[in-house]
């Protein structure tokens, strides 16, 4: 397997309707490695690249394990097969389903419905892919601790590398970067039923894949594991 500069465990959605639309909005297909053309939408904001630009290297994903560089000693090859078992021992995740909302600033898709198992399936990757993380860079810690966080969410920053993971996590989808309020509204009334009809009910986590970070920045999809645990 090809060394990438940070790796990450993300869910991603199948080959179908809802990843179309997921890699023509960010402009980036993760799945096979090319830029896309974002669709036209009458009435926007702002032009689609601009309101994406943040999230677009990353790719349309749910964050499980957020990315990391791999420790001294590890290597690509060997993380394949922690995830590989990770997935093994993991049973499919159903929820009753995805809707639009705007978290803080930006817009997402979150589940809706019991999520507790999917919290679990998140809090599992993150601690048993642990060992393959290497300790943030002094400049990447002290951005992170740069932003206004809890105590509980420094404390997680210190334990795993990352503030929103554990008791923190909310899974989700990213469609936008921060907007100002009346950007958001704006776009969220715009995209509703642009995404309504594209929405799994229920949304069931079948697998997991692992995400490559290149040196320009832009993740891909590595490998999709299933769930068979």
């Amino acid at each position: 397997m090809k060394d990438f500069q940070r790796y990450a465990i993300y869910w991603a959605p199948e080959p179908g309707s809802l990843a179309e639309f997921g890699a023509a909005w960010l402009g980036w297909d993760a799945a096979r490695g090319i830029d896309r053309e974002h669709p036209p939408l009458p009435g926007l904001p702002r032009p689609v690249a601009e309101l994406t630009d943040t999230p677009r290297k990353y790719g349309f994903h749910g964050t499980l394990k957020p990315p990391f560089r791999l420790v001294e000693g590890a290597s690509a090859t060997g993380l394949h097969g922690a995830v590989e078992r990770l997935a093994e021992s993991l049973a499919p995740v159903t929820l009753d389903g995805l809707a639009l909302h705007r978290l803080g600033g930006f817009l997402a898709l979150v589940p809706t419905g019991n999520t507790s198992g999917l919290e679990a399936l998140a809090a599992k990757a993150v601690q048993d892919l642990d060992p393959y993380r290497a300790a943030l860079t002094p400049e990447a810690m002290m951005r992170r601790q740069s932003a206004r966080l809890t105590d509980a969410q420094k404390d997680l920053l210190d334990r795993w590398g990352y503030p929103y993971v554990m008791q923190e996590f909310r899974f989700h989808l990213t469609l936008t970067g921060a907007l100002p309020d009346d950007e958001a509204r704006a776009l969220e009334a715009l995209l509703a039923p642009v995404v309504a009809p594209l929405l799994p009910r229920p949304f069931v986590i079948r697998d997991i894949c692992l995400f490559g970070e290149a040196g320009d920045g832009r993740f891909h999809i590595l490998h999709r594991y299933a769930l068979s645990g």
